[in-house]
């Protein structure tokens, strides 16, 4: 490895640990270059704004978690077991610490910048980079009955995160939540009275 490309990721390593303790807001670039062991202008250097950083920081967190492999329609197994199985491997997702760890650092900084959510909004995560196509696919099968996949899709991924993700990102008391084989079989066969043939 190149000493830029070291330096480079000296920076990206260093500022995710520091926006993870204080939020980006809260970090100076003074804080980051000190942390990282290399001077400011090496850091605008590398990344022009603190913006530019903490996308890349993020995507850099991004490529740390692992999202599986392609889930893809089979005619030749029921779809309410592959929907099963698709929400297993989101369950994993939501609940994998590299995931969490993204999602608060993100967390904070989307909702204070519209153009890091409208760039994230539009970064297909986990299921989402395959789910509209396998519905697409389960419905010119007529294994199911979609009109709106788009929609179809994040209803079924917002039924998981609401019940497995977002009580674990706010920090809530786990005891009481479902068991992750409940929220997956239950989410499943809401889907399927929806939108099943």
């Amino acid at each position: 490895m190149k000493q830029s490309e070291r330096k480079r990721l000296q920076i990206l390593e260093a500022a995710q640990q520091l926006f993870a303790q204080n939020g980006a807001q809260n970090t100076s670039m003074d804080l980051i270059a000190k942390h990282a062991e290399v001077s400011k202008r090496t850091i605008y250097n590398h990344f022009e704004t603190k913006e530019l950083l903490l996308y890349s920081v993020l995507e850099h967190m991004l490529l740390q978690v692992d999202q599986g492999d392609i889930y893809q329609y089979r005619s030749n197994i029921p779809v309410a077991n592959q929907l099963q199985e698709i929400a297993s491997r989101e369950v994993r997702l939501l609940t994998s610490e590299p995931f969490i760890k993204v999602a608060r650092v993100a967390f904070i900084e989307l909702l204070q910048d519209p153009t890091l959510a409208a760039h994230f909004n539009n970064s297909k995560v986990g299921c989402m980079r395959y789910l509209e196509k396998f519905l697409a696919d389960a419905v010119a099968n007529n294994a199911l009955c979609i009109e709106h996949k788009a929609f179809a899709a994040q209803q079924f991924l917002y039924q998981l995160k609401s019940f497995i993700f977002y009580p674990r990102l706010y920090g809530f008391d786990l005891t009481n939540l479902e068991k992750p084989d409940f929220v997956v079989e239950q989410s499943v066969a809401l889907f399927m009275a929806r939108y099943g043939a």
